[in-house]
């Protein structure tokens, strides 16, 4: 997976660099990363565990307790949770990761929400999403600069990059539901298909020069449908080619596992700044 860092460091043998337009964008070294995490090995593997977890939490409420109701909790939910997000000044690892998965439940609810109950196919919420995404990013762009997550320590900045998160998470569920449903290549092969296809930026990165922030939100978008795909195939019915564990347990189990990394990531974090 792509590791990146602020500019300065090496990854892999290449030194990361920006533009003239970048640099002055850019905050000073002392502000660096204030606000979302270090882009890491564990970042990934959270990341990759929350998209799973918000798709069987997703389909597991809305099930037991009915879409409406669903939505409407969710987005309660997901609003406190970025609103304390957005009081903090600066990264904190159980604010932050609490944020991403209320955004990885309730992205899903959307996307489901305009396929199930709107009746858009996953072929246009695709491309809806992803036209979406590109506007969102020349916008940021446009406004600051720079779409590097580690320049994320004003107010703006930090509206811009929950925006795309959230857009990120809505896309990769209608990817995920496109390849699984619609090609029909259901939700173990698309899981298989989503690692490959996560591991070109990393390649396009280190062999082929690719921009560190292009890789960074490139695999940022396949996170989704990678975790979301194998979360499915656990816990849907055998009669939809999962497992059949539940999509109650998996979310459960799922949600211990990512409480333990917060955890580990909460002692490295006090660990870096003591």
């Amino acid at each position: 997976m792509v590791l990146l860092y602020e500019r300065g460091a090496v990854i892999s043998g290449i030194t990361v660099t920006e533009s003239p337009r970048q640099r002055a964008a850019a905050p000073s070294a002392s502000a660096l990363l204030t606000k979302v995490p270090a882009v890491t090995a564990v970042f990934w593997l959270t990341k990759v565990l929350t998209t799973g977890m918000g798709e069987t939490t997703s389909d597991y409420l809305a099930r037991t307790v009915g879409p409406v109701p669903a939505v409407a909790g969710a987005a309660l939910l997901l609003a406190g949770s970025l609103a304390l997000q957005l009081r903090t000044r600066r990264y904190v690892v159980g604010v932050y990761w609490l944020a991403v998965v209320m955004v990885s439940v309730f992205g899903t609810m959307a996307a489901d929400v305009l396929h199930v109950a709107v009746g858009v196919p996953y072929l246009a919420s695709t491309i809806g999403f992803s036209v979406v995404l590109l506007a969102l990013f020349a916008l940021w762009y446009r406004v600051e600069g720079t779409l590097s997550v580690h320049s994320i320590t004003g107010l703006r900045r930090e509206l811009f990059y929950w925006a795309a998160v959230m857009t990120t998470f809505a896309l990769g569920t209608a990817v995920g539901d496109l390849t699984a449903s619609t090609v029909g290549l259901g939700y173990l092969s698309s899981g298989f298909l989503f690692a490959a296809l996560i591991a070109v930026p990393a390649l396009a990165y280190r062999w082929l020069r690719l921009g560190p922030i292009l890789a960074f939100w490139w695999a940022y978008v396949l996170t989704r449908p990678l975790g979301a795909s194998f979360a499915d195939w656990v816990g849907v019915s055998k009669q939809r080619g999962g497992l059949d564990l539940g999509t109650g347990p998996v979310s459960l189990a799922v949600g211990v596992v990512v409480l333990g990394l917060v955890v580990l990531l909460s002692r490295r974090e006090r660990g870096t700044s003591a």
